[in-house]
């Protein structure tokens, strides 16, 4: 099957970006924006129609409130969801951080989040397959991941 990478966070910038920017209030975290919840799920909904195949959203959602929306919203689309956390112990997540060149300005806006994600590791491990990469480069971690999904669990 097909697969389909979409960073959402581009949702979020098209939404930051546009002419009613005036209108929207400022938040902290663009998630914070209930358009962006409902954009993720409709982005879905339109690629999938479009390109079929799966989606492969990488995207941290640290808000349970939030996650639901979106999950449900995929689910009443009919969209199957196979959630994934991809953990690590804090040295690990601290090294990944500092070491990103891909996206090395979000560096500093990680590293005060990961407070709020050790907070929401209680009900991410409930809502979501926990994958422990502590120690395993990416590609096999992408490799876990893709099996587990496709296995359907």
């Amino acid at each position: 099957m097909r697969r389909h990478v979409v960073q959402t966070k581009h949702v979020a910038s098209r939404l930051a970006q546009s002419r009613f920017m005036n209108d929207i209030p400022v938040v902290r975290n663009f998630q914070q924006w209930p358009p962006w919840r409902g954009l993720v799920v409709q982005t879905a909904v339109q690629l999938l129609d479009y390109l079929g195949g799966a989606l492969v959203i990488p995207q941290t959602v640290l808000v349970e409130e939030y996650w639901t929306e979106i999950r449900l919203g995929l689910e009443k689309a009919g969209i199957p969801v196979h959630h994934f956390v991809l953990h690590g112990d804090d040295d690990t997540l601290i090294h990944r951080i500092e070491t990103d060149a891909v996206e090395a300005g979000a560096r500093q806006w990680r590293l005060d989040h990961l407070p709020d994600y050790r907070r929401a590791l209680s009900w991410l491990s409930r809502e979501a397959q926990v994958v422990d990469t502590t120690g395993i480069p990416p590609a096999q971690v992408a490799r876990i991941v893709a099996a587990r999904a496709e296995a359907g669990s």
